[in-house]
């Protein structure tokens, strides 16, 4: 063990530390415990604070504060019970090989640099001396200016890791305002399938009358294109077919959600409505954009309720925009 990590232990770096960590449903459901009674002697034992994300998410947010040994202990916790975890899957299993103990921990991207260091020297120093796998995710996760940091290895090769990352983060503070990451709803996504729209909670696909009454319209309506192609000659695309327009203005911050990575969201709600959606460019001095929503009524509904849909699961309670 090299001096700074006796001195982090031993208090000589003692002061409180958020460290925030991305979880599934199933591995809260391990820390919590029957009737919550894990997570109950983890912060008993710990004496850190360990709060969890509410909400019906895929995923959720724990976060640890206290002082940096209270940390350790709560970390050293969490990455038992994840092996024991791992130990009972094996157990009825023909595995082998055991998978190692995966932590994801939420660092403000501001304080990756100075973790993955000059030319990746401090984050290759980290897996050398604690014998964890530690890699920096290199995007931003959605809608925040956080990056996923994966832990992976043996309990105490874990344990290790956060106490050098806590050094670290202590060491070199954020800078600039940091957007946290919040997981999304998993009622969020919708798909239509056989002609019907389906909104997904958890595993299941609950179906939703509304939402299918409007893609049934909308799919009956020119101009409706397959997959967004307009095809000369195709029915429906006459330059004769009754069409009307409709505008939104969106707030600039809240435009990429609506566009997603390399146009995939807005792709997605144009195939979906049928309608052509059209994004002006950003005018400068303006902290909104203007969107141009074309098609029959019917395609120009559905459009509508897909892009409130993406921006009430973005920020919640913009539902009614």
């Amino acid at each position: 063990m090299n001096t700074k990590d006796g001195k982090v232990s031993e208090g000589g770096l003692n002061v409180t530390l958020t460290i925030r960590l991305l979880m599934h449903g199933k591995e809260v459901g391990s820390i919590i415990g029957k009737k919550g009674e894990t997570v109950k002697k983890m912060r008993e034992e710990s004496g850190a604070r360990i709060n969890i994300s509410e909400g019906t998410c895929p995923e959720r947010i724990v976060t640890i504060t206290g002082p940096t040994d209270a940390i350790f202990k709560a970390f050293s916790m969490i990455a038992l019970k994840f092996e024991e975890d791992i130990n009972a899957s094996m157990t009825n299993s023909t595995v082998t090989s055991k998978p190692p103990v995966t932590l994801r921990l939420v660092v403000p991207a501001s304080q990756c640099g100075s973790l993955i260091g000059k030319g990746g020297s401090k984050i290759k120093e980290i897996r050398e001396s604690t014998g964890a796998q530690v890699q920096v995710a290199g995007d931003m996760l959605p809608n925040s200016t956080e990056r996923a940091v994966t832990i992976s290895g043996t309990p105490d090769a874990i344990i290790q890791c956060v106490k050098q990352i806590c050094v670290v983060m202590l060491e070199s503070p954020p800078k600039g305002a940091t957007i946290p990451y919040r997981p999304k709803p998993a009622s969020a996504p919708i798909i239509f399938a056989g002609g019907q729209a389906f909104t997904i909670q958890g595993q299941y696909a609950i179906p939703h009358p509304d939402l299918t009454k409007l893609h049934q319209l909308a799919m009956q309506h020119p101009p409706f294109t397959p997959l967004g192609q307009t095809t000369p000659g195709f029915p429906g695309l006459d330059a004769t077919t009754p069409t009307s327009s409709h505008e939104l203005t969106i707030p600039n911050d809240l435009i990429g959600c609506i566009i997603g990575r390399q146009g995939s969201k807005i792709n997605e709600i144009r195939q979906m409505s049928g309608a052509q959606i059209k994004i002006a460019n950003a005018t400068e001095g303006s902290a909104e954009r203007q969107v141009t929503i074309t098609g029959s009524p019917a395609n120009i509904s559905l459009a509508q309720y897909l892009i409130n849909a993406r921006l009430s699961s973005e920020v919640t309670g913009l539902g009614a925009l």
